[in-house]
């Protein structure tokens, strides 16, 4: 015997299929995009603001993966360190560049004020020899005697590297999409008219 449904039904059907298959589709967003650099509008917590000029950090550690990190870098080892210039206006100012650990101050990585006119500046730390810690990044405009400075934290071997376990993702999505499927069944098979309806 045929199901007939009604329109009114089948529209709701269709209307709670789509909305769970959106709720799957924005739980299975990479996590890409949630990465630091964003809209121009948007916080760049990697940004360092020296007077009106900004200075973009970005780490890699080469040994453990090409992946960039900002803030907190979860491995010890040798780092790759990049700053990029925000705009032109940094390039015909003296710019020194420092990272210390921190709360002891101690030095680990310097650049003295110098004009950099590609506008990036590379360094490289071995973090082993300082160790897991908190540090800071220091990046200061020097004039004569004057200078303007600013800092981002830095964490190292502090925190683990947030996995992105696809696999566990997957079985997620596919268990909500099941259970969805078992619960729409019992639904219709609730709403079809029984034998003794007739």
């Amino acid at each position: 015997m045929k199901e007939n449904i009604s329109l009114p039904a089948l529209i709701n059907r269709i209307a709670c299929s789509c909305r769970v298959l959106v709720l799957f589709g924005l739980l299975a967003l990479p996590s890409a995009v949630y990465a630091h650099r964003g809209a121009s509008n948007e916080i760049d917590a990697c940004n360092i603001l020296v007077g009106h000029e900004r200075v973009h950090f970005t780490a890699y550690t080469p040994t453990f993966n090409n992946k960039e990190y900002c803030q907190s870098i979860p491995h010890l080892g040798t780092t790759n360190l990049v700053f990029d210039y925000g705009g032109k206006g940094l390039r015909n100012l003296t710019v020194e560049f420092e990272v210390t650990k921190e709360p002891e101050g101690t030095r680990v990585f310097y650049l003295e004020p110098t004009k950099i006119k590609s506008g990036t500046v590379n360094g490289t730390v071995d973090f082993n020899k300082f160790g897991a810690g908190n540090y800071l990044i220091h990046v200061a405009i020097v004039h004569k005697d004057k200078s303007i400075d600013n800092h981002i934290p830095l964490s190292i071997g502090l925190e683990p590297e947030a996995s992105d376990n696809l696999l566990l993702k997957a079985l997620f999505i596919v268990t909500l999409i099941a259970a969805a499927i078992y619960f729409m069944k019992r639904l219709a098979d609730k709403d079809a008219p029984r034998p003794s309806d007739v």
